[in-house]
């Protein structure tokens, strides 16, 4: 059967002889090299992929994707949210009201972030409901003052469901006994726990009853709404608050877009370190096909003298490299995905058998870990034009070789 005469010899350098065992072993190195590197690259990437996602899931699940606030009161809120809902990229739209001040209880004290919320409403725009761990925010009711507070602030004062707290507005009220801060009692009817820092920060209380604390009429300051693609929240918030006068527009990138920021210069920086674990099985690709050129110095002599061109030598020396690549690099392919598919759950269960507590230092009780195809692909396409380009140098070498000089030892 025929055989191109490139891809039979180089197929054939690629086997051990007993004159080459230890460029062979070079060679395996090089392989197994670029393997473990393909492989790490592809994982580490996946959990870095899991993490980002856990981050925009949990954090930008509970903070406003892009809002709208006025200076005012809203009172016609509903009609603003009906318009809202028609804006392109928004698949939700709620109401609310900040208010910020400290909550005491216990002999504690903290800061907090309170939004006041229509319970029916926020379930579009939050995945509040989906992290509860003791109550429902439907217990909200206006004129109740009901507080539903995270874990990490009823943790950190000691507070169950049915407990009372303290909040201390920043405003201060002239009386008798002089100038005193504002203070009103809440009943905590919820806690909820999302892993993150919010858990410490955040409560919720219902739209009408923080329009009554900051005393102003029943209404909301602003609207925040949830979009299909977070990426379009600036141009998303811009647009709908040009539409109305007295409208300032808001979105995550200005709260949080640091942290986001730096969760994707650490998975570049991350890759890029990796990366040098590919560049050095590379560069022994390299190595052992310069010494298989100068064991091969006799064969490429009398290839040469048996009519082959330098074209067809320098084919044969890059089909050995290019073999030794493809197969490091689909090898380390097909191990990354598999660890990057079974790498939570393999730790999930390995935490819970030997209870380790291994991610209690963590927002998130396990390993998230997300594969991304388009990074595969990047990751293999990379490696294997690596490996190509490492081919070049020693083919270039072997085709510049000379038969008589070759052949003079001999």
């Amino acid at each position: 059967m025929f055989k191109p005469i490139a891809l039979f010899v180089g197929l054939r350098y690629t086997r051990a002889t007993r004159s080459n065992h230890f460029i062979s072993f070079i060679a395996l190195v090089s392989m197994v090299g670029l393997t473990l590197g393909v492989a790490v690259l592809i994982m580490v990437l996946s959990v870095m992929n899991g993490f980002d996602r856990e981050l925009k899931t949990r954090i930008l699940g509970m903070v406003p994707q892009a809002s709208v606030t006025a200076r005012e009161i809203i009172t016609n809120w509903p009609a603003l949210l009906e318009q809202a809902q028609k804006q392109p990229h928004v698949i939700g739209a709620a109401p609310f009201t900040h208010v910020q001040g400290m909550v005491t209880a216990q002999g504690q004290v903290s800061g907090i972030m309170i939004n006041g919320i229509d319970p029916r409403l926020e379930k579009n725009v939050s995945i509040i409901q989906n992290h509860m761990l003791a109550g429902s925010i439907d217990d909200l009711r206006d004129d109740e003052f009901n507080i539903v507070i995270g874990k990490g602030l009823a943790e950190g004062m000691g507070l169950h469901l049915g407990d009372k707290l303290t909040l201390v507005l920043p405003e201060a009220t002239a009386s008798a006994a002089g100038v005193v801060p504002r203070f009103k009692r809440f009943n905590v009817v919820g806690i909820f726990s999302i892993g993150a820092e919010v858990d410490t920060m955040l409560g919720y209380i219902a739209l009408n009853d923080a329009a009554r604390l900051l005393r102003l009429p029943n209404g909301a300051e602003g609207i925040r709404m949830k979009l299909d693609d977070i990426f379009a929240a600036p141009e998303v918030s811009k647009q709908f608050a040009a539409q109305f006068n007295g409208l300032n527009a808001n979105d995550w990138t200005q709260t949080h877009g640091n942290l986001f920021s730096a969760v994707q210069m650490e998975k570049a920086m991350v890759s890029l370190l990796l990366f040098l674990i590919v560049l050095v099985a590379v560069f022994n690709i390299v190595s052992s096909l310069v010494m298989v050129v100068t064991d091969k110095k006799a064969d490429i002599a009398i290839l040469r003298t048996l009519g082959a061109s330098p074209k067809l030598i320098m084919q044969i020396f890059m089909v050995q490299g290019l073999v030794i690549g493809s197969v490091g690099t689909l090898a380390g392919a097909l191990i990354g995905i598999g660890a990057a598919l079974g790498v939570s759950p393999f730790l999930g269960w390995l935490n819970a058998t030997l209870q380790l507590h291994l991610f209690d230092a963590y927002f998130v009780n396990y390993l998230p870990s997300q594969l991304r195809w388009q990074d595969v692909c990047m990751v293999v396409g990379v490696s294997l034009l690596l490996s190509f380009l490492a081919t070049i140098y020693p083919a270039l070498q072997a085709a510049r070789l000379q038969p008589a000089e070759a052949l003079r030892y001999e």
